[in-house]
């Protein structure tokens, strides 16, 4: 059986998942100050007894480091970069806190050291990071992933004052020194935050008597080891999202392009899937207009969800959202909310409709209007709102070239033929968001839980990148930490079984012994003849090695979850 747990921003779901389909399910409210014992309250709602034995995995998705990030929860970082020639340092510097220092050295794209590191410099900048009680830091160096001397190098001066250092070219096989350069700094600042929350989340597990593998859920919609995750933790941002995509896909047979919308409590997600696909932030999200090397399946977040606090502004306007101050007054909350509106327009009959009426009828007599003339604007006003910001998102991706998480759309125009729906309030509102959007609706079974669903069902995934360079005799796979010679021979079709066999045995060793060299797709692969200094006829050679996406299959036809 498989174990899916989703710590959203209002409720954490959870679902046990088997052959036959979807055997149990759990949700309740988060404890925002306390995410853990969300957990733990999960856990025991879901687990019966004796059942812990028979888990044989566990997935979490989680809002822990895309909040810290969000919410500038960050922790001050010493970021120790070398740029090199050609890159001015109002490029990319910007927003990383107050210990940001650049220093002389290079390496070339070959991978050469050309001008050594500044050492005395670094001593300087290491002293003013004592001083100032900085204990975790980001060394990135441009073209560290042809040579990552410079980076070890930093990471050793750092090491006596150090409690964690993340080094650039072990986060992606990627070129692009400013995003290398974000994606490291965020990597550090939630670094402390997160191993807190995952040595927690380990805790509850033991508790529970679960011994099977945890994961949790990353951007792209794969999973990293909970182990993995303690060094790499900025993968895990933008986790819930993710999960919710993975949801609607294992539940829904999604052949067309489509909107996907996951209501919550707080907030909308959309997504757009172009032939049942969804799309890829393929180059990385941005964070505060900084972008990342994070790939991440593509959606927008707005502050508009069941939950959603409704009021009359300045101009004795309707409001609705962003803010979230409790559930509905329906539910003994303290404020009129989506729900409640919905209650009063008789779509729903959610806890005591009663309390809604009277909390909008003080409304309706601020702004003059009938009471269910008020509440029927209030649903018109959120749905054209989620519209708007769809369209917004489609037109985004319709202006330039869209990746799915399989390949890229080649001069196609995503035209959306049907609307999908799923979180706590997604039966109560698509048929209003369904005459808005004029598109056919759908609404799955176990819409509520959705997100656990796509947790629990998610497989691993993982990127890597090979470079060789026979001329230098090296080749190197940055993010797995392997580096060994090779000689002028070496071709293509050695690299490419190289990438794909070094993927598969790292993946195998950090706990999924099921994943083979066959499992590993080869997104590109390309050798260069090089005339230069080392001889004529080097090659250098590059393969792009992946873990694509997807879901586990556990009935014999891959239907949707039932």
């Amino acid at each position: 059986m498989l174990l899916g747990i989703d710590i959203g921003g209002t409720h954490t779901d959870a679902v046990i998942i088997d052959d036959d389909g979807i055997r149990a399910t759990a949700k309740i409210e988060t404890v925002h100050d306390n995410l853990v014992a969300s957990l733990d309250a999960v856990l025991e709602k879901i687990l019966p007894s004796g059942a812990a034995t028979a888990i044989r995995k566990i997935n979490l998705s989680t809002t822990l480091t895309t909040n810290a990030i969000v919410e500038k929860k960050l922790e001050e970082v010493g970021v120790l970069a070398v740029s090199g020639p050609g890159l001015a340092a109002s490029c990319f510097n910007r927003d990383l806190g107050d210990h940001v220092y650049i220093f002389s050295g290079s390496i070339d794209h070959r991978g050469n050291l050309r001008q050594p590191l500044d050492e005395k410099a670094v001593h300087e900048a290491l002293a003013r990071c004592r001083e100032s009680g900085v204990r975790v830091f980001a060394a990135v160096s441009k073209f560290s992933t042809r040579n990552p001397h410079i980076e070890l190098t930093l990471a050793e001066m750092a090491a006596d004052q150090s409690d964690f250092t993340t080094l650039g070219h072990r986060l992606s096989g990627r070129l692009n020194f400013p995003r290398r350069l974000a994606t490291a700094y965020y990597n550090s600042a939630v670094w402390r935050r997160y191993n807190a929350f995952a040595d927690a989340v380990s805790e509850s597990i033991a508790r529970h008597d679960l011994e099977a593998p945890l994961n949790i859920l990353k951007a792209d919609g794969g999973t990293i080891d909970l182990e993995h995750s303690r060094t790499h933790p900025v993968q895990t941002i933008l986790s819930g999202p993710a999960a919710s995509i993975m949801g609607i896909t294992a539940l829904c047979s999604i052949r067309e392009d489509a909107v996907i919308l996951d209501i919550g409590g707080t907030t909308t997600d959309i997504a757009i899937f172009a032939d049942g696909a969804p799309l890829l932030e393929r180059d990385g999200v941005a964070f505060g207009g900084r972008p990342t090397l994070i790939r991440a399946i593509r959606t927008r977040s707005i502050g508009i969800g069941g939950d959603s606090r409704v009021r009359l502004d300045s101009r004795g306007e309707i409001a609705i959202g962003p803010e979230r101050l409790g559930p509905p007054l329906a539910l003994g909350g303290p404020a009129p909310t989506l729900i409640d509106a919905a209650n009063v327009a008789g779509i729903s009959a959610v806890g005591n409709p009663e309390k809604s009426h009277a909390g909008l009828s003080h409304l309706a007599g601020q702004a003059a209007v009938p009471q269910t003339e008020l509440a029927e604007n209030i649903l018109r006003l959120a749905a054209d709102r989620i519209r708007r910001e769809s369209l917004d998102l489609l037109e985004e991706i319709n202006q330039k070239p869209a990746y799915t998480v399989a390949e890229i759309l080649h001069a196609r125009e995503i035209r959306p033929e049907k609307l999908y729906i799923m979180g706590g309030p997604a039966a109560i509102l698509a048929s209003r968001l369904g005459e808005v959007f004029a598109l056919p609706t759908e609404v799955p079974d176990h819409f509520a839980v959705a997100n656990a669903v796509g947790a629990a069902l998610t497989r691993t995934t993982m990127e890597s990148e090979l470079f060789a360079d026979t001329g230098r005799g090296s080749m190197i796979i940055p993010n797995l930490g392997i580096e060994r010679r090779i000689d002028s021979t070496y071709s293509l079709s050695q690299a490419r079984r190289d990438g794909a066999g070094e993927l598969a045995k790292f993946l195998a060793a950090s706990g999924h012994p099921g994943i083979s060299a066959e499992d590993v797709g080869i997104i590109e692969a390309e050798a260069f003849n090089m005339v230069d200094d080392y001889a004529f006829g080097s090659k250098t050679i590059r393969v792009s090695c992946q873990i694509r996406p997807g879901l586990e299959k556990l009935d014999q036809q891959g239907a949707a979850i039932s």
